[in-house]
This record gives C-alpha cells, sequence and structure tokens, in this order.
C-alpha cells in the first residue's frame, strides 16, 4: 500500500511492530494450551481459529497464492497478538488508559475514509497484517491502546526517549503476567515483546531503540 494512504494505521502500528518460563503449556499443567498469560489459558483451538479466518479470507482475494505465501507464520502470528493483546491490557490499566467502542468506532469510520472504502481497508491489513475483517476492530483496539499508553506516559513515539519509556511499560507488563508459551509456537521473550521465533514487524521500532539506549548506558 502507497504510504500516502497509511495516515490512520501507521504511528501506534509501528509501535506494535517492535519472565522465566514455569511449566510446557504442552504439558499435563496446561494441556490444549498455546500459552498462560497471567494464569488464563490461550487454547490451541482459539489459535487456529484465528488462522482459519484468516485462510478464509486469503482465499476469496484475488491474490489467494500470493497472500498464503507471505504469511507461513500464521499460526505464531496469532498466538503473538492474542498474547500482545492481554500485555496491552496489563500496560494499559496499570497506567490507567481504557478504550471506548466509539473510540474504535470512530478510528473505523477514519481508516475505512482513508482506504477508499471497506473493502480496501479489509484488503489492506489482509495483506499487511494477516487480518480477517473480523479481527480488524481488536487490531484498532491495540492502535488506540498504544497511543493513549505513550499519552499516559507523557512518551513521544517519533523519539528515542518515547519508543524507550513505552517499550519498558510493556516489558514490565509482559514480565508481570509471566507468559508461558508452548514449546511447539517457541518462547516469549518480554525485552523484545514477541515470540522469540517470529518477528513482528511493527513492535521493531519499540524495542531496538530501547535496546540501542540500554546499550549506550551500559
Amino acid at each position: 500500500m502507497h504510504r500516502r494512504r497509511r495516515t490512520a494505521l501507521t504511528v501506534s502500528a509501528a509501535l506494535l511492530a517492535a519472565a522465566p518460563l514455569l511449566t510446557a503449556c504442552g504439558s499435563q499443567a496446561h494441556p490444549g494450551a498455546a500459552a498462560v498469560v497471567g494464569g488464563d489459558r490461550i487454547t490451541v483451538s482459539t489459535v487456529q481459529a484465528q488462522v482459519a479466518d484468516v485462510r478464509e479470507a486469503q482465499s476469496s482475494s484475488e491474490q489467494s497464492a500470493q497472500l498464503t505465501d507471505q504469511s507461513g507464520q500464521l499460526a505464531r502470528a496469532k498466538l503473538h497478538g492474542l498474547i500482545l493483546d492481554r500485555v496491552l491490557d496489563r500496560a494499559a490499566a496499570d497506567a490507567g488508559v481504557t478504550v471506548t467502542r466509539a473510540e474504535i468506532q470512530e478510528m473505523r469510520k477514519s481508516a475505512v475514509a482513508q482506504y477508499q472504502g471497506e473493502k480496501g481497508l479489509r484488503a489492506a491489513v489482509l495483506q499487511e497484517r494477516w487480518l480477517a475483517p473480523d479481527q480488524i476492530d481488536a487490531f484498532l483496539r491495540e492502535q488506540i491502546q498504544i497511543t493513549k499508553l505513550g499519552q499516559a506516559l507523557g512518551a513521544d513515539p517519533s523519539t528515542p526517549e518515547g519508543t524507550k519509556a513505552i517499550g519498558d511499560a510493556l516489558t514490565k507488563a509482559s514480565k508481570a503476567l509471566n507468559v508461558d508459551v508452548n514449546p511447539r509456537y517457541g518462547t516469549w521473550d518480554n525485552q523484545q515483546i514477541q515470540l522469540t521465533d517470529y518477528k513482528a514487524p511493527w513492535i521493531s521500532q519499540v524495542t531496538e531503540p530501547a535496546q540501542a539506549a540500554a546499550e549506550a548506558g551500559a
């Protein structure tokens, strides 16, 4: 998609690009779980359902083969998103941040307008974010959360200091939730805020400046 058409989805989407394990989720302690976050199970069936929704959307696209080829890590991407949802919820709660349904609807309205209709928006997020239509609102909610989190922290996401502050808040929340991932999906990295075997492009702009700042101060 052309950069000029991404206005509604860029600032916080760029940010979203960016605890020791206890018992493996595939063990008897957490049967059927893809991950356990803050004591709550994310089931394998939940991950599989999200993957199936995306595959169905891809199969209906004129670029079906290309989209499918480009999303080989789809299961890990979906688990990453489900964990990130909970990490953001914890970080937002710690900062006193809330998101209303009206805010999500307003952002979707803006995105639909900028992508020249609902069809354009759906095509864009399917290609760039591997999102099915029924997953778009959750993604928009994440964007609002990360933007409001930055505001609550007084952090400017366009600066290294701002991205470090947001990254630190996410890391703190991630550690508090003690994320425990089924080894088949990899492990969770609290500093990178992502699965070790899956690189989420929208997280990198948070974690990389934060790491650079930490190394500079070492």
